[in-house]
């Protein structure tokens, strides 16, 4: 089993700077990548941003540029900042991990909203 935590998320302004969490606990080391996702009022879950267990980063394509995914595998953690906020990206960010026993496990997500 595998839990995941996010935190980090509130209100900001347009332009800002934020730096959402996931913490990971529980049998962490069969995790092959963990991905940020986000799901705005009325729309799917999409990815924005993958990392693997070897540090291999991947974004999806309208969300390159402003997002920036990075891990501390000593805590572990995987951060998601997110630079120059604007209001499209208000939604509420799921934090995701793939396992190689072929699970896959969901934190609870953490609300972002982007005020103009």
């Amino acid at each position: 089993q595998v839990q995941l935590v996010e935190s980090g998320g509130g209100l900001v302004q347009t332009g800002d700077f934020l730096t959402l969490s996931c913490a990971a606990s529980g049998n962490t080391s069969v995790i092959v990548v963990i991905g940020w996702y986000r799901q705005a009022p009325g729309k799917q879950r999409e990815l924005v941003a993958s990392i693997t267990s070897d540090g291999t980063t991947a974004y999806a394509d309208s969300m390159k540029g402003r997002f920036i995914i990075s891990k501390n595998t000593a805590k572990p953690r995987i951060y998601l900042h997110i630079n120059s906020l604007k209001p499209e990206d208000t939604a509420v960010y799921y934090c995701n991990a793939q396992t190689y026993t072929h699970n896959t496990y969901w934190g609870q997500g953490t609300q972002v909203t982007v005020s103009s």
